[in-house]
């Protein structure tokens, strides 16, 4: 039976008048419509974390439009990822504007350069270096330097970091010697500088540019050619810059070309999100805009939508706790509007591979519990630790997608997809609505109305068309299949890919501008968070605002962890993170700052337990006192206390289902398994 039969096709609706001018502004809280309101002169929002700021751009956007104070196609708005700037369109349609331009920096000066090249250098752009790598190689070889795969790789880092820190190669050794900024290792400042200019020359002989030429030729082209930037003004009149606080000064040199001296200026960003230092980004130019914009209007967004007040409490006690709340730097204090969620988890495994197994446990336990996959996310300080993560949800039957892989529009089976989607839409079939002719095509190809039960690449397979039947299903009621194939040519452009059905596994750099409503926060001990590179006051400032990053993409579900140990068996040397001093909850009294009795007291979540789950609880920690007697250890060192609240809770009544308690690893399970669970059955 085809799908159409099992979908008979729906009446096609018109489509929704976009919405009035009082209409956009009645969507908005009041700091946001403060926002909209402010259509002229250079504007500077500061928004934290979950405020809503897309939504007051947009609708700020969307208002001078409906207002007629902007013409669509003047406006330019640039933010730092193409997912971004993706949403920030879709977004924009939605309210019914179109003509306005939301791109990357590098997609808008791609797009100028390629228009204007012809025109004032003639013949077609060079070609564009998609790796730096080969060329830095070749570098490399010409000065007879010895250089392996990694120290290409820590060498190409420098050069970027100098282009977009617009450091050229005479400048590089006093840049250095300025900033306190050490080269690569093994590298002296002088060797780096000679390596810069023999890589411009190997571009310029095989006729080629890499991605900070394209910001740097087109600014240079605006700065040196008036009629080239008359042009550009007279189309770009109005400007909104997304993310400033991670703008480089390349980027910012770009900017000042296209205003040309214009105020017509609104940047968004936040302080406490400056996680990019080392590819050149700075909040400078955020935190000093008021003062090369006098008159600047500065609006704080703090009411947080996103996350509960467990999550929010967490952010702002960690940014808190470094003691700035003065001057234009210090974090905002957000103002959690969703309603309370479950408490904020921490666990203290016995070892790496026990935090992988306890995680995917929790994961499963969520899935089961009516969480999307998608909207799981396990988030890490380093790409190597994503490895374990992979093999436990793997074990665990669970499906999940390393975040920073082969991209959605360049695997096989999506491109054979768009191949037939594009027939499809040329002979569509108009009884069908464009959800039951997307699944007739890509039944072929490997969707099925089920999953396949096993993992592997035919799941990732099905997974992959499942997202562009989703994506089919949530366009607006009477779209064609043309219509589809628009939204994923323009999506295929924008590398702007579909939600694919599971867990998300990344790096917390990785993970910046996404959000789920379930996050584990793994390997958060010291060396790993803050990495053990990280030696100046600076440098740790940054890995805090890394950890802020990652707690702020939760929206209910948040827990927190690490490995006391590397290896199982192995010696239990680690410690938390330093910064959840005071935040982390039944911690030993020699990590604390102040000491407590390490796990003598009851803690909240114990107080909180209804009277039958109270029971349960002081029988264990009962029997926990008497384990730490008799091995003359901490009672902390036994099982925690919100180990405790889980196992009375829970009632395990198997060894499978205690194994799904956070705090209980294969090691408690051999030590404590059969005790544990005739303890909660004898009560």
């Amino acid at each position: 039976m085809s799908s159409s039969a099992q979908h008979p096709a729906r009446p096609v609706a018109a489509p929704a008048a976009p919405p009035s001018a009082d209409a956009l502004l009645e969507a908005l809280d009041p700091e946001q419509r403060e926002v909209a309101l402010a259509l002229t002169g250079p504007v500077c929002v500061l928004a934290g974390a979950g405020t809503g700021k897309t939504r007051a751009i947009t609708h700020r956007i969307a208002y001078g439009v409906r207002t007629g104070v902007y013409v669509p196609t003047s406006v330019l708005a640039v933010t730092f990822t193409a997912r971004a700037a993706g949403e920030m369109r879709t977004r924009l349609r939605g309210l019914g504007v179109a003509g306005v331009q939301a791109r990357t920096f590098h997609a808008a000066a791609l797009r100028q350069l390629g228009y204007f090249w012809p025109r004032v250098v003639g013949g077609a752009p060079p070609q564009i270096l998609e790796h730096k790598a080969p060329a830095i190689g070749e570098a490399a070889r010409r000065l007879g330097l010895s250089v392996d795969r990694l120290a290409v790789r820590d060498l190409s880092s420098e050069v970027e970091w100098a282009k977009v820190s617009l450091v050229t190669a005479d400048e590089y050794e006093t840049a250095c010697a300025a900033i306190d900024r050490d080269p690569p290792a093994g590298f002296e400042p002088r060797t780096v500088s000679r390596l810069i200019e023999a890589y411009e020359d190997v571009k310029t002989e095989r006729g080629v540019i890499d991605f900070e030429d394209v910001l740097l030729l087109l600014g240079e082209m605006l700065r040196s050619t008036p009629h080239v930037a008359d042009e550009v003004r007279r189309q770009y009149r109005r400007f909104v810059v997304d993310e400033y606080q991670d703008v480089s000064p390349l980027q910012q040199f770009l900017l000042d070309q296209w205003l040309g001296g214009r105020n017509e200026l609104c940047v968004v960003g936040d302080p406490s999100q400056t996680i990019y230092s080392f590819t050149g980004a700075t909040p400078h130019h955020l935190l000093t805009f008021s003062r090369t914009h006098p008159g600047a209007r500065v609006v704080r967004l703090v009411r947080d939508y996103r996350s509960t007040p467990q999550v929010v409490t967490l952010a702002n006690r960690l940014l808190g706790s470094t003691g700035r709340r003065r001057g234009p730097d210090a974090p905002l204090e957000l103002v959690a509007q969703r309603p309370d969620g479950p408490p904020v988890r921490y666990t203290a495994y016995d070892d790496d591979a026990a935090e992988a197994a306890g995680i995917a446990a929790r994961v499963a336990r969520l899935v089961a519990d009516g969480v999307p996959a998608s909207e799981i996310a396990v988030l890490y300080r380093t790409n190597a630790q994503s490895e374990s993560f992979e093999q436990a949800l793997a074990a665990a039957g669970v499906a999940y997608l390393v975040r920073g892989g082969e991209r959605f529009f360049q695997r096989k089976d999506v491109r054979d997809a768009l191949v037939l989607l594009r027939g499809a839409a040329r002979s569509a079939d108009a009884d069908q609505t464009v959800g039951e002719l997307t699944r007739d095509v890509l039944i072929t190809v490997g969707w099925a109305p089920q999953p396949p039960a096993a993992r592997g690449a035919v799941r990732e397979r099905w997974d992959a068309m499942q997202a562009l039947v989703s994506l089919a299903d949530d366009l607006p009621e009477g779209a064609t299949m043309p219509d589809l194939v628009a939204e994923l040519d323009e999506r295929a452009a924008a590398q702007h890919a579909p939600t694919v059905e599971g867990v998300t596994l990344a790096s917390l750099h990785a993970a910046k501008g996404l959000e789920w409503d379930a996050v584990f926060l793994a390997g958060m001990s010291e060396g790993l968070m803050p990495i053990s590179f990280a030696e100046t006051d600076e440098a740790v400032a940054e890995e805090r605002r890394l950890l802020y990053v990652g707690i702020t993409r939760a929206r209910e579900h948040l827990e927190v962890s690490f490995g006391r140990s590397r290896h199982p068996g192995g010696r239990a040397s680690r410690k938390r993170t330093r910064f959840l001093d005071g935040l982390w909850p039944d911690e030993p009294a020699r990590d604390r700052r102040r000491a407590p009795s390490a796990g003598g007291g009851r803690s909240a979540q114990a107080d909180a337990l209804d009277d039958d789950d109270r029971r349960v609880f002081e029988v264990l920690r009962e029997w926990r006192a008497g384990v730490a007697k008799e091995t003359s250890k901490p009672a902390y060192t036994i099982l925690v206390d919100s180990t405790l609240v889980e196992i009375a809770q829970s009632r395990p009544s198997s060894v499978p289902e205690l194994a799904r308690v956070n705090g209980i690893g294969p090691a408690k399970i051999d030590r404590y398994g059969d005790v544990l669970l005739d303890l909660v059955q004898g009560v």
